[in-house]
């Protein structure tokens, strides 16, 4: 009887260390992670009351994912990442005028863009004396319009 116990000690164990370790190698294989066909493409986008990135007061945020499909937050990811791939990512190419006029009042309002475009960190600001010399800055831009 003391030997079937022990038996079925062992065999238990050895049935332990064996599910261990597939466990283990799937945890593994799991871990190496997938490589994708595309570079990252993940932004936040905020839009905020100050003169500074660092000091304004965070009001609006979205996230915005391109690559592989559009996605995130954003209310249109498909012409933010449209508008971003004919720009290069380049968020400073996104200013144009409308020619609507604006007030001349001091009410800083500060955009910023952080994160990866097409692999590369991206970390960008610009501040415009109120939210009309923004939206005029931005001339109907889909990228910041949230």
């Amino acid at each position: 009887m003391r030997y079937i116990v022990h038996t079925l000690g062992a065999t238990a164990s050895a049935a332990a260390l064996v599910l261990s370790g597939l466990a283990a190698g799937t945890a593994h294989a799991d871990a190496a992670g997938d490589t994708g066909l595309y570079a990252p493409s993940a932004l936040v986008l905020t839009v905020g009351r100050g003169e500074a990135a660092a000091t304004a007061t965070v009001e609006r945020a979205v996230t915005l994912n391109c690559a592989p499909a559009p996605s995130g937050t954003h209310p249109s990811p498909r012409a933010a990442c449209r508008e971003l791939n004919t720009v290069d990512g380049e968020f400073a190419m996104l200013n144009g005028t409308s020619g609507r006029p604006c007030t001349r009042q001091w009410d800083p309002v500060t955009i910023t863009a952080a994160g990866v475009w097409q692999g590369k960190r991206v970390d960008w600001s610009a501040t415009y004396g109120n939210s009309c010399e923004m939206r005029e800055s931005m001339n109907g831009s889909a990228v910041f319009a949230f």
